[in-house]
């Protein structure tokens, strides 16, 4: 048989309300340290990881770009094509108007 005691119902109650007092003030404190750590990350001019990973994505591109323009198989002056040999026409007399 179980008896009703007010002493520990009381005991009771009291210990239920500290655990939510408790719970609030570690929410609360949680809060505190998040605001505290984003006010900080701020000072120090942080970035997000996104923005970087865009960043580093676009240099790695810009880095391609300049290693295709340094290359020297790929460059247009290199692979214009040369005349035939024998063309030339500095070692031959220039025609008159005649002919």
């Amino acid at each position: 048989m179980q008896t009703r005691n007010p002493l520990l119902d009381e005991f009771a109650k009291l210990t239920t309300g500290a655990m939510g007092l408790a719970q609030a003030a570690g929410e609360e404190a949680k809060t505190a340290f998040r605001a505290g750590t984003d006010r900080m990350a701020a000072d120090l001019d942080l970035v997000r990881r996104d923005e970087f990973d865009a960043l580093k994505a676009e240099i790695a591109a810009l880095r391609a770009e300049v290693a295709a323009l340094k290359s020297p198989e790929k460059s247009p002056a290199k692979t214009a094509k040369k005349p035939a040999t024998g063309t030339s026409t500095a070692g031959s007399p220039p025609q008159d108007a005649a002919g």
